[in-house]
């Protein structure tokens, strides 16, 4: 099969050594999330501090087009992962942590920098012990999927819901049920990576393939639970 043989691809053979265990597969998988969360989050500090956030923002359509290529680079990584090379895998994830940095370069223009930098830590601290459950854990965790499927459900009609109408005195129902949701999809999601390595094992390229589509969702359940919790906890600069 040709996805097999993907060493004319930038493929890291690293990921197809007989002696990888499960311990640095799922090693690896949060590397390249946490690559993807250096990316975005030194890139929007660097465009806040150098006012270049207010090029990229000052004309309103630009938010528009930055949503769209965001999730048009989500659904391109979704669709065709079993033929598309290595390489693009990774180049599409490096692309998504990019523009998802610019449009974060607005919370640290908007947000106390000492906040912003605590509830990063306290999101690591959540999303750590929720990843740690996730890996160890002998419950089935994929009957919890219709759970988290409606809690996605509610979390985006209440957000198309509060540019209609006021909705003040629900955010902070609407932001403890995010929490609550990326926090159980975190170890949703690493429970995964256990299964893709059991699948996968012997197809050396959908094993990294596989590990950066993970990264990708584990890099997701990071930002929005951090998103929620600076929602729920975050401190404006004006109200210094």
């Amino acid at each position: 099969m040709e996805e097999r043989n993907m060493n004319r691809y930038d493929f890291d053979s690293a990921y197809a050594q007989a002696g990888l265990t499960l311990n640095q597969y799922i090693s690896r998988t949060f590397g390249w999330m946490f690559i993807g969360l250096m990316i975005t989050f030194a890139l929007a500090a660097g465009l806040a501090m150098s006012g270049l956030v207010f090029v990229f923002f000052a004309n309103p359509y630009i938010p528009v087009l930055l949503l769209i290529a965001e999730v048009a680079v989500v659904l391109i990584m979704s669709a065709g992962i079993v033929k598309r090379p290595v390489g693009v895998t990774r180049a599409l994830f490096t692309v998504y942590s990019i523009l998802n940095g610019i449009v974060f370069s607005v919370y640290f223009y908007l947000y106390d920098v000492v906040n912003l930098i605590a509830i990063f830590g306290l999101t690591a601290l959540f999303f750590g012990a929720f990843a740690l459950y996730g890996r160890f854990t002998r419950a089935d965790l994929s009957k919890l999927r219709p759970l988290l499927i409606g809690g996605l459900i509610f979390l985006l009609i209440a957000s198309l819901l509060t540019m209609l109408i006021n909705m003040s005195g629900m955010e902070r129902v609407i932001c403890m049920a995010g929490i609550v949701v990326f926090l159980c999809f975190t170890a949703y999601d690493t429970q995964k990576i256990k299964a893709n390595y059991a699948f996968f094992q012997g197809d050396e390229a959908m094993l990294q393939k596989a590990s950066i589509y993970s990264a990708l969702q584990l890099y997701l359940d990071f930002v929005n639970l951090f998103l929620y919790l600076l929602r729920f906890l975050g401190r404006g600069r004006s109200s210094r």
